[in-house]
């Protein structure tokens, strides 16, 4: 009889630390999901960010040459924007004003209607990294971002109480998205830039 309770007892040790045993590794596996969403997320942010820099240096200063299109940004006016563009966002990669919107106080922000996800060269809206700028981002390989990022920038009026319209100066709003390893996250950053005088 104390043979059979001692098996009892056993067994029953041995399903406390077999269920101890399968919680513990339940915990370890949402811990490495948990940790991985963080880090596809900081790609997809990192992605964002530098995505946001090569706009910046599409409006002040592109390193390329050939693909610069740096003079159509003004500090002061709006001399080669161009000027017969509606709110939306002009189209194609071809296109020199591939990315710029106008603003219109009027309507519903540019960036909420652009599609950042389209990558038709045709009917895309949004620039991808390097198109202006000659630069390079690794994409697609291990712990890369899956997709290029790409930004589109908005040509807003920068005015003082008190200025008439044709008074104001300008500034522009740049919006960005970055991609992480999985497609699906994306991170969206936005900044507003002023171009430098001259």
């Amino acid at each position: 009889m104390e043979r059979g309770a001692t098996l009892i007892v056993v067994l029953l040790l041995l399903i406390v630390v077999l269920l101890l045993g399968v919680g513990a590794s339940q915990i370890a596996l949402q811990g490495e999901k948990s940790s991985r969403n963080d880090r596809d997320r900081q790609i997809a942010f990192q992605a964002a960010e530098a995505a946001l820099l090569d706009a910046e240096t599409d409006i002040e200063a592109s390193p390329d040459a050939l693909r610069s299109r740096s003079h159509l940004f003004s500090a002061d006016g709006v001399s080669g924007f161009p000027q017969t563009m509606e709110s939306s966002c002009a189209a194609g990669e071809a296109n020199v004003f591939l990315g710029l919107c106008r603003y219109a106080e009027d309507e519903d922000a540019a960036w909420r209607h652009v599609d950042f996800l389209g990558a038709d060269a045709t009917s895309t809206h949004s620039v991808p990294y390097g198109r202006f700028t000659g630069q390079v981002f690794p994409v697609g390989v291990g712990p890369l971002p899956a997709r290029l990022p790409r930004y589109i920038i908005e040509m807003m009026p920068d005015r003082k109480p008190g200025m008439a319209a044709d008074e104001s100066a300008y500034v522009y709003r740049i919006t960005a998205i970055g991609f992480g390893v999985r497609e699906t996250t994306q991170v969206a950053l936005q900044t507003v830039y002023r171009k430098a005088s001259r």
